[in-house]
């Protein structure tokens, strides 16, 4: 920019706004009103600019957020289709060895379901095997 040579323009303002620029250039530290424009029209370009920037990252940031979760869906999809597995088997070996009525699993299933919505899902083996222990006394 210093070695360029500055260019007359013609510029058509309304009054009102030639007084603000008049009463605001100083205070900006600018030495002339035309330091002050050329100033302003630089923030504009760049605000202009940067507003481009952001329609080009946006489309491409949410495209990776939206990898990432899809990544994360399958781990867990994969994760809980593996516990199902284990709980299946588990369920299976028990069942095998426990003569259960369907009165006894209706509640049992009622009473867990209780549970669970209590411990907002997280289960404890250790409180499981207290409360069997409390239970049976």
């Amino acid at each position: 920019m210093e070695h360029e040579t500055k260019i007359r323009v013609p510029l058509w303002i309304y009054p009102s706004t030639d007084g603000e620029i008049e009463n605001t250039y100083e205070s900006d530290n600018c030495k002339s009103k035309s330091e002050f424009i050329e100033k302003a029209v630089k923030f504009y370009l760049g605000y202009l600019k940067q507003e481009r920037n952001v329609n080009y990252l946006s489309p491409r940031i949410t495209s990776s957020v939206e990898a990432v979760i899809h990544g994360s869906e399958q781990r867990l999809s994969r994760n809980l289709f593996k516990m199902a597995v284990e709980l299946g088997k588990l369920s299976h070996m028990i069942a095998v060895d426990n003569n259960v009525d369907d009165e006894t699993l209706q509640e049992l299933h009622a009473m867990c379901v209780d549970e669970v919505r209590h411990i907002n899902g997280t289960i404890n083996f250790e409180n499981a095997v207290r409360f069997q222990n409390d239970e049976g006394e």
